[in-house]
């Protein structure tokens, strides 16, 4: 068993009767009371994935009553909404997304959890060709109301199958909206709204985020799909940071902070659509940008924003757009390429010391220092 199966494991918000810290809700748990909450209400939401109610009674799970997907996202929910609600699957993503189209063009709401993102091309063409293009080929009549969620991201030893986070090719496909929360209360406002909307919506969570926790209030709650977040106020550097990178550039900002260098953390929250104007009136106030993203860089996310800002922000810039990214290569198994592999706050930290120090000056003076 996982480390994060034996974690979630020892701890359930959602099955305690003990009363609950409000401020402390894990990502985890986050997930599950949007579940909750949402399939209480609405009796077409289904579930389909690989051992979503399996293992029951096993011993090993100390009386839980199943495993609920290899992070114990749905643990529990079997037994609240039985087995025609959260059902198991082959180990088949072709199948079981396939089969979740089908119901979802019938009336039915499914979310799907895809164990990893890597995983995702092997039901690529269900995606692909069915799900995103189904309403508009059908002219507005097929609604296909999927959401697609699971786990990625690197930093835990899962190699080069198991790390991808798979959104920037998802935010590539015309049809599907892209949703990439970076703490609990994001998470659960924003898979609430992903249930309720009539379009598909690809849910990415980080597998770093699953212990993460936060303040996340009771109630049913939604985030508007499409509107950015402003982690962290600053004058001097956006940086525009996706899921887990949230978190490594607060550590940076904090870092930066003390040599007197104020940066704007922007968290889009959702990639597609992505809320431009508010990239947009940051990078204008700052007037330089560092976007920090878990993923290759070519034709990723990091360089969409940075054409954006190209684009519409080119008469503010005062430094060039940079980009901290992983490099063009697979997730290394090894611990020691791994840590390298990721970017780290202390890369975010030099590459921002790097636009507030130099910028276009730096640029000037190497075009002067050049041979003719």
């Amino acid at each position: 068993m996982s480390d994060f199966q034996t974690e979630r494991t020892k701890s359930d918000s959602t099955s305690s009767n003990k009363k609950i810290d409000r401020n402390q809700i894990s990502f985890r748990d986050a997930l599950r009371e949007a579940f909750i909450q949402e399939m209480d209400r609405d009796p077409d939401i289904i579930q389909l994935g690989e051992d979503l109610a399996g293992g029951a009674n096993l011993p090993h799970l100390e009386g839980d009553e199943s495993l609920g997907g290899s992070f114990g996202v749905t643990a529990n929910l079997s037994k609240r909404f039985g087995r025609k609600r959260i059902i198991d699957t082959p180990i088949s993503e072709t199948a079981y997304v396939g089969a979740a189209c089908g119901a979802a063009i019938l009336g039915l709401r499914p979310i799907i959890e895809i164990q990893f993102m890597s995983f995702f091309g092997v039901c690529f063409d269900q995606i692909f060709n069915q799900i995103a293009r189904s309403r508009y080929l059908s002219g507005g009549e097929n609604n296909v109301p999927v959401v697609i969620r699971g786990a990625g991201g690197a930093g835990w030893g899962g190699a080069g199958q198991h790390s991808d986070v798979a959104y920037s090719h998802m935010t590539h496909i015309a049809g599907l909206k892209v949703v990439v929360p970076s703490t609990p209360y994001d998470c659960k406002g924003l898979m609430i709204s992903a249930i309720r909307d009539d379009d598909p919506v690809f849910f990415m969570e980080h597998i770093k985020l699953y212990d993460s926790k936060g303040y996340v209030p009771e109630e049913s709650y939604s985030i508007p799909i499409g509107k950015a977040d402003i982690k962290r106020e600053g004058n001097h550097v956006t940086i525009v940071a996706t899921s887990y990178m949230v978190n490594n550039a607060i550590i940076a900002a904090d870092s930066l902070i003390k040599d007197g260098i104020d940066v704007e953390i922007l968290d889009p929250r959702t990639l597609s659509p992505l809320d431009e104007s508010s990239i947009i009136s940051s990078v204008q106030k700052t007037r330089k940008l560092v976007v920090v993203d878990e993923d290759n860089p070519r034709c990723g996310f990091a360089a969409d924003v940075s054409a954006l800002a190209a684009d519409k922000c080119f008469d503010y810039l005062e430094a060039p757009i940079k980009l901290v990214t992983c490099p063009h290569v697979p997730c290394p198994f090894s611990p020691q390429l791994e840590k390298i592999y990721v970017p780290s706050p202390e890369k975010i930290v030099d590459t921002v010391q790097w636009c507030h120090d130099g910028g276009w000056s730096t640029v000037v003076k190497r075009c002067h220092l050049a041979p003719s």
